[in-house]
């Protein structure tokens, strides 16, 4: 075909091959045209008011889809703001393509403008990064780039532009065009692991099925789902696994997270890792005996601190259902009348009665239990629910229930902080292209709403119908209230007076949305939480923001141990 066109042109339709639907950066310099070129070719471009959270957002659309999202930034610090989205990424094992403007071939060495050494940068923050030698070589890095952000270990990927090749042009007939790359190869667990795992399992008296982020991002909910009834197993979900299997199934022990913990004697690893979060799999956490049946599509993940007594290494839907085939065909179920199902059940009861306890007060301003007890009440169904904050993020986890896979985002792996708002956008911006798209809730702290706080005018921009609820108890884990924080300022310098963890009593959060044009409201009592999230839900036209204020000293309910282990390793 005898038609000129330019490396933007061959970048964005190479993306496009690949099924790269969605495109979130920050333009300039030199890669405004390459925007544009993913437009013209159907790709939707969300231009984001950080880098950061262009990246956080474009990593969010690789969870939720299976196919990466891009991230489109200028050179240098451009592309360093988005080294904490993909370091994110990597960590959470989101696949993502990162797409980097760089400065001019020919003027390389010499200072030029935003000059920096992106490629190789990028290699400590992703799975792949690379420059085309020439235009004719983008679409075999493009589609190289997007094969290695979804096969294996998903992850961040690095493509880099020189500015001198944006708008260069090349003959379309010297360029190869690459269909798109096939879905990852499944791969099955050796028969005799199966069988292994199998006899560690029937003997166990106290099993526990741990259900994680991987098994949401490998679309196992279906296969998992019927393993769970069938074998009669408990199961406790990590953070963003919850929603895999609903959270109100009978056989989730979420409430009895720390006991099903310490006392199970053998623990099912279904796509979670033994790190920070589930305690690195050692005591005092974990029982110094418990037995780890650890499937992962990961050779190097296995053993990671502790050595499995059965290894199933492959997909989590083939292996899940090759566990699924066995029992059924042995007729093996676990006991719903143990010892060990009436221990979680009285734990969960417990456990239950304290929140409950907590969520009912009525006393002003409120606290976190009473928040989110209203909260849950509201809250549709099928809502995709975006977390992040401490207490916000961790009560939040237990007290607002998902009940769809793939429906809770939140600080993740990496316990990134800001994450929360790009990946509100993502989710709104895709959930909005469906005929039954569904709610989107950000429920943020007040100081992780402040890393990506700008976010909302991107919200209101595209009219995305986002509601962000700021949890605001005025600081970082607690605050001050007013009337302390002005005797503070009385004493003299703020900076030598003011405790670390301290932020603005009282901030009107609420006014930032309504400054760009969605809808703000103030929130001092229940009543007001109720008629403020009513009036959300029912509009949906432009996003809101509730900001809530609880009382500084709020706090989870006494822990019995402390969320963070320090472990010795």
């Amino acid at each position: 075909m005898d038609e000129d066109v330019t490396g933007a042109q061959v970048l964005a339709e190479s993306l496009r091959a690949q099924k790269v639907e969605y495109m979130f950066g920050v333009v300039g310099v030199p890669i405004i045209e390459v925007a544009m070129a993913a437009q013209s070719v159907g790709i939707k471009y969300v231009g984001m008011r950080n880098e950061q959270a262009a990246c956080y957002a474009a990593s969010a659309i690789g969870y939720l889809t299976g196919r990466p999202g891009a991230c489109l930034v200028v050179s240098g610090p451009g592309l360093i703001h988005a080294l904490g989205g993909m370091a994110n990424a990597n960590a959470n094992c989101w696949p993502v393509v990162v797409v980097g403007g760089s400065s001019d071939k020919n003027q390389e060495t010499t200072g030029a403008f935003q000059e920096f050494p992106q490629v190789e940068a990028c290699r400590l923050y992703s799975k792949f990064s690379a420059r085309p030698s020439s235009l004719e070589a983008i679409p075999s890095v493009i589609e190289k780039a997007v094969r290695t952000s979804i096969y294996g270990r998903p992850g961040a990927v690095y493509v880099d532009i020189t500015g001198d090749m944006v708008n260069a042009k090349v003959n379309r007939s010297q360029i190869k065009v690459l269909s798109c790359c096939p879905p990852p190869p499944v791969s099955v667990a050796e028969s005799g692991a199966i069988n292994e795992a199998l006899s560690v399992l029937k003997a166990s008296k106290r099993p526990l099925i741990i259900i994680g982020k991987g098994a949401a991002f490998a679309q196992a909910e279906t296969v998992l789902r019927s393993f769970v009834e069938t074998s009669g197993l408990p199961f406790l979900p990590t953070p963003m696994g919850k929603g895999v299997v609903s959270d109100d199934h009978p056989n989730c022990v979420a409430a009895a997270r720390s006991r099903a913990l310490l006392q199970a004697d053998v623990v099912l690893l279904l796509g979670a890792r033994l790190n920070w979060i589930l305690h690195f799999g050692l005591p005092p956490r974990f029982d110094p005996t418990v037995k780890i049946i650890q499937v992962d599509l990961c050779p190097e993940e296995i053993g990671n601190n502790v050595r499995p007594a059965a290894a199933l290494l492959g997909d989590i839907n083939a292996v899940v259902s090759q566990l699924l085939q066995n029992i059924r065909e042995d007729s093996w179920r676990y006991s719903p009348d143990t010892e060990w199902w009436g221990t979680l059940k009285s734990k969960i009861a417990a456990n239950t009665k304290i929140s409950e306890t907590l969520a009912l007060q009525a006393t002003l301003p409120m606290n976190y239990y009473t928040v989110f007890h209203h909260i849950s009440k509201l809250l549709p169904r099928d809502c995709i629910i975006v977390s992040e904050g401490a207490n916000t993020m961790d009560i939040g986890r237990t007290m607002l229930n998902n009940y769809l896979p793939r429906h809770r985002l939140d600080a993740g792996t990496f316990g990134t902080m800001g994450v929360g708002l790009g990946f509100a956008i993502a989710a709104a911006v895709m959930e909005k292209s469906k005929v039954n798209g569904q709610r989107v809730i950000c429920v943020e702290g007040d100081s992780a709403f402040g890393f990506s706080g700008m976010e909302v005018e991107t919200m209101c921009r595209f009219n995305l119908p986002i509601i962000v609820i700021v949890v605001n108890n005025n600081g970082i884990y607690s605050g001050v209230d007013p009337e302390t924080w002005k005797e503070m300022a009385k004493l003299g310098d703020l900076t030598t007076i003011a405790p670390p963890v301290t932020l603005l009593p009282e901030a009107r959060y609420d006014e930032v949305m309504t400054a760009f044009g969605g809808q703000g409201f103030l929130v001092r009592t229940v009543e007001e939480l109720h008629s403020a999230l009513e009036r959300s839900l029912n509009d949906w036209d432009k996003p809101s923001l509730l900001n809530v204020l609880i009382d500084p000293a709020s706090d989870r309910k006494q822990q019995e141990f402390p969320w963070l282990t320090r472990s010795n390793l």
